[in-house]
């Protein structure tokens, strides 16, 4: 018998590990896995922010705990797996989310803020997939990994917008899910990714304020912005039932800038 959209959606029962889940996007997506039932532990290397993003979450009705740790270093990022295991038993649903973007000509570009953009943007992405399926996914035969990446891993940027690592490291998220997703398809694991694109958070304040605000919603068919709810629908999907036969896919939330741009 088939279970109702109710039934699909339901994430009681499953725990979810969320990165950079102290503030912003990734917080957004912890309420939403949460809000539907999992239990929950966020990261981020502050414990200062983690403890105020876990305090929000308990207020809401959900179940959930931090980790402190650096996803940027591999000691750390194998340290966070074991943890979230050893406290949940297992991890079903991994959000990789955690990020950094640096804004520089690339002719001037820095050779360090390239790679330290590249470690934490995907190469730390790799290394917590990697360890998280072999210690829980792949044993138990069954996982949800969604990979944040952006439409700037889609296409080029507007005039006046420098961030070439960002936008390479982005593009390496998506073919990176693409990939991944094939290979542990056997495994009954998915690999999704979403590509947001702009939403008000520390790390976009700067380009909002250099573009203008307002002329970036008056390029968004949908002439606004990402808001607190948007990345909550997508989030839910790809970590339930609901979106059991999707694999490999990313997905634009971005107000249909992508279209408009040919992403």
């Amino acid at each position: 018998m088939s279970r109702t959209v109710q039934q699909l959606f339901d994430l009681k029962g499953k725990t979810a590990l969320v990165t950079g889940g102290s503030r912003g996007l990734g917080l957004q997506m912890a309420h939403a896995l949460g809000e539907a039932g999992a239990k929950i532990i966020v990261s981020s290397r502050k414990a200062d922010d983690l403890v105020q993003a876990v305090a929000e979450l308990k207020g809401a009705g959900i179940d959930a705990d931090y980790i402190a740790a650096d996803c940027s270093k591999e000691a750390d990022i194998r340290a966070l797996a074991d943890e979230a295991i050893k406290r949940m038993g297992r991890v079903d649903i991994l959000v990789n989310n955690a990020g950094a973007a640096w804004g520089a000509a690339a002719e001037d570009h820095p050779v360090e803020a390239w790679d330290k953009v590249m470690n934490l943007n995907i190469r730390g992405y790799f290394i917590l997939s990697q360890h998280i399926a072999k210690r829980s996914m792949i044993p138990n035969k069954a996982g949800r990994i969604i990979n944040i990446a952006s439409i700037a891993g889609l296409n080029g940027n507007p005039l006046g917008m420098h961030t070439i690592a960002y936008n390479t490291s982005k593009g390496a998220v998506v073919n990176f899910t693409r990939t991944l997703g094939a290979e542990w398809g056997p495994h009954n694991i998915t690999v999704n990714a979403i590509c947001p694109g702009f939403f008000p958070s520390k790390m976009t304040v700067g380009i909002l304020e250099k573009l203008g605000e307002d002329k970036l919603i008056g390029g968004a068919p949908l002439q606004r912005l990402g808001d607190d709810e948007d990345l909550k629908g997508i989030t839910l999907l790809y970590a339930s039932d609901a979106g059991k036969h999707i694999t490999g896919q990313w997905m634009a939330v971005d107000g249909g800038v992508s279209v408009v741009t040919g992403g």
